[in-house]
């Protein structure tokens, strides 16, 4: 079966929030909202419930629990039972709900710094102090330093919030850097919470996606993952996302949190998130390889731009850019004065970096690289 990935789809004169941000002289490469239509099974599946015409309240779709289990089972050895599963309107509210149900007003989290800005803000709204592990830059990938922390730890630090692939970064960690996580939180006693929204985009040859909970029967009995098909099949815009607790007593902590607060999720949103992953893995392994090709024609175009370096991501499609030798003040704005939306890279906790989303038409990627060229050479 053949899938257009080359299509260029009008966004603009809809309700995108991505090509809204900025004046239409902007090309908008910032948010992680891919410009590809999504997969056909979707929108079959779409029609197919709008059509009966009766949108009460739903339950959670049996298929689709069932279809979390079979998915962690073929695709990561991961046997989980369905009553592990709890269903979310997404994985942000999962980030919030693991900062208030497992730490105290008096306790913190640990985020890796730069990342995600709803890490960061999770504490924030809940009134909670946070350590920032840094990523440093080994061996041409970006890695988080937890061993750095040791002088600031007080003991009242009793979440790691984990973020694999990473973004920004596009760290996809192997089984060691797992291990040596784990061994940090088992040594200073602390509940882990794993963003893996993206672990059905790894990117590089030979590379594989190994969930946290998986390292050990300890792994999982501390931790929380949060999956979605939002990021992979292009449907963010519909909330359905999945938090993995086999311990019972974090799984009831969680749900308390919850309880008032976190809503079902959209009856819509649970039928595409249900046909994505029965039906979408034909459409997800055909774009694996073009997101390949866009990424390797990037990282080729900005490793020969004068003043720019990037890291070739492993997973995700979104680049992280260092920006640091141009001496400039704000990248980010450099860039869009040259007609480039780029997330600026203060979001994610350092301001000499953007990120660039290339899940878009190869046409677009390449009228990115030239408007940076351009925005470069005029310095």
């Amino acid at each position: 079966m053949a899938f257009n990935f080359d299509e260029g789809i009008d966004r603009r004169h809809s309700d995108c929030k991505k090509w809204h941000k900025f004046g239409e002289e902007v090309l908008p490469m910032w948010v992680a909202d891919m410009d590809f239509r999504s997969p056909d099974c979707i929108i079959e599946a779409l029609h197919q419930r709008v059509a009966h015409g009766v949108f009460g309240y739903g339950d959670v779709p049996r298929d689709l629990i069932a279809a979390v289990v079979e998915r962690m089972a073929c695709r990561y050895q991961w046997d989980i039972k369905p009553e592990w599963i709890v269903v979310l309107p997404g994985i942000v509210a999962g980030l919030n709900l693991c900062v208030r149900a497992f730490t105290a007003a008096d306790e913190s989290a640990i985020t890796p710094t730069p990342v995600y800005p709803p890490f960061k803000r999770s504490a924030v709204l809940a009134d909670r102090a946070q350590l920032n592990a840094p990523l440093r830059l080994e061996n041409s990938r970006w890695i988080m330093d937890l061993p750095s922390l040791a002088p600031q730890l007080t003991g009242k630090e009793k979440l790691l919030m984990l973020c694999n692939p990473q973004n920004p970064g596009g760290t996809a960690y192997r089984r060691e850097e797992l291990q040596q996580q784990l061994a940090f939180a088992q040594k200073n006693d602390m509940i882990v919470c794993s963003d893996e929204i993206h672990c059905d985009l790894i990117l590089e040859p030979g590379v594989k996606h190994i969930p946290f909970a998986t390292l050990s029967e300890d792994a999982a009995q501390r931790s929380v993952t949060l999956i979605s098909p939002s990021k992979t099949y292009n449907i963010a815009g519909l909330g359905a996302s999945i938090a993995i607790i086999p311990n019972p007593e974090l799984r009831k902590r969680f749900n308390k949190t919850r309880e008032g607060i976190v809503p079902s999720v959209d009856i819509l949103a649970l039928t595409a998130a249900n046909a994505a992953w029965r039906e979408g893995d034909a459409w997800l392994e055909a774009l694996l390889p073009y997101l390949r090709h866009n990424r390797d024609r990037l990282v080729q175009a900005v490793n020969g731009i004068k003043g720019l370096e990037m890291v070739s991501p492993e997973a995700t499609y979104l680049a992280w850019l260092d920006a640091s030798q141009l001496e400039v003040d704000n990248p980010a704005l450099l860039f869009q004065k040259a007609g480039l939306g780029f997330s600026p890279g203060h979001e994610f906790g350092d301001s000499r970096f953007v990120r660039i989303n290339f899940g878009c038409p190869a046409f677009l990627l390449e009228e990115a690289i030239s408007r940076m060229e351009t925005a470069v050479n005029g310095l």
